[in-house]
């Protein structure tokens, strides 16, 4: 028998992230596993704020162009198809391109830190 996702998106809060974002909860962690996967809608320019993963962060972008970065390093655009790793307590940010929609699947380990808010 499997199992069946009928949650509703839920709109990112605005200590997360720039603009309008929704997320789609795939895979929530339990007692047993760390392991959290969700589907991110970012609107044209929205993004999240600075924030690192324990257990690090993949992204697998599934639609539009966007936008990632690093603390410390230059800003790499993202589009459908790649995937962007980010180690363990690495700071980073994410977000869709000024002018273009994205969608990536994220999947963490480990509860996130978040920090300030990325200024254009």
């Amino acid at each position: 028998m499997g199992m069946q996702n009928n949650k509703a998106a839920v709109k990112g809060p605005v200590e997360w992230f720039t603009g309008d974002v929704w997320i789609n909860g795939i895979v929530e962690p339990t007692e047993d596993s760390t392991v959290s996967v969700a589907e991110v809608h970012f609107a044209p320019g929205a993004r999240t704020a600075w924030h690192s993963h324990e257990g690090g962060q993949t992204l697998y972008v599934v639609d539009g162009v966007g936008r990632v970065q690093s603390r410390g390093e230059e800003v790499v655009e993202i589009r459908s198809g790649d995937v962007y790793l980010t180690r363990s307590g690495e700071e980073h940010w994410h977000g869709a391109s000024h002018d273009h929609l994205m969608t990536h699947i994220s999947i963490t380990q480990g509860p996130a830190t978040w920090g300030d808010h990325v200024n254009d």
